[in-house]
């Protein structure tokens, strides 16, 4: 799965939604750009952590898979090794 957009989605969402509750409560603009500032570095960062655990887990899950498939695919090929050694004699 591609994660590299996260951290952005993340962000650009809390950064409009304190941007929408900015203008309906008609912040002052010095106090609006240091809230926005610390809103868009703390849930960049809290996107970064959450890429960080989507990989891990999808990684997980797609080593298992290939255990799995390579599990299921040795035998088969164990039985055509043998088959073909048997016709060769």
């Amino acid at each position: 799965m591609k994660t590299k957009q996260v951290p952005i989605m993340i962000t650009l969402f809390a950064g409009l939604i304190t941007c929408l509750l900015g203008f309906v409560t008609q912040m002052d603009t010095s106090r609006f750009i240091i809230t926005l500032v610390i809103v868009l570095i703390s849930f960049y960062i809290l996107g970064c952590i959450a890429k960080l655990v989507l990989d891990k887990n999808f990684r997980e899950e797609t080593e298992e898979a290939t255990d799995e498939a390579a599990d299921e695919t040795e035998p088969e090929d164990e039985e055509g090794a043998s088959e073909e050694s048997a016709e060769e004699e």
